[in-house]
């Protein structure tokens, strides 16, 4: 499928207000991409489709889940907000016939991080919370640290996301924490 008929699609499947959040994330993988020499157009498709999982509800996720066979632990059954990235890949695969493995996991792990992320998933997971329509006190220099230290803008938003989700009282997937120690390890055995 061409990158005209995925926006196409994504603009009827998501509604206006999410579909200017992914096209937002999508010009910002693209860019951070191209910061740090990864594939532009892969950067692209992973930041239009990242919230494909979204336009479903929690129970229609679960049941989906079900079907397709989908393992997965019980914090992120239990949220939306984590639910939604793993089921959506495994939807993007399944509906739309997307196999590209690296927008895929890119896909799945948008909201969790996780330890040993290719730059693809990285580059999401950042472009997901720095978009030009994020309104959050830090976010500003997050924009400018993450064309600078792509490692050191990713522990900046974990941390912050960490704190958010305490403070908020839901659940925190242990992907996260992994994701933050092993950012936090290779920074520091580089220097950073």
């Amino acid at each position: 499928m061409e990158r005209e008929a995925y926006e196409r699609l994504m603009k009827g499947h998501l509604g206006d207000r999410l579909y200017r959040h992914s096209v937002g994330v999508a010009e910002t993988a693209a860019a951070l991409a191209v910061r740090y020499r990864g594939d532009r157009q892969r950067a692209y498709l992973a930041g239009l489709l990242h919230d494909y999982g979204k336009a479903y509800t929690r129970e229609e996720l679960c049941q989906k889940a079900e079907l397709l066979g989908l393992r997965l632990d019980r914090i992120t059954l239990a949220e939306k907000r984590l639910l939604h990235a793993p089921v959506g890949a495994a939807l993007l695969q399944h509906e739309l016939g997307l196999t590209d493995p690296a927008v895929l996991k890119a896909v799945a792990y948008h909201t969790t991080g996780r330890e040993k992320m290719s730059l693809l998933e990285k580059v999401l997971y950042l472009a997901d919370l720095i978009e030009p329509e994020r309104d959050f006190d830090g976010v500003e220099k997050l924009r400018e640290i993450a064309f600078t230290c792509l490692d050191a803008a990713l522990l900046a938003a974990v941390d912050q996301t960490i704190q958010s989700v305490i403070r908020r009282g839901l659940l925190l997937h242990p992907r996260s924490i992994y994701f933050r120690n092993s950012l936090l390890a290779s920074l520091r055995e580089n220097g950073g």
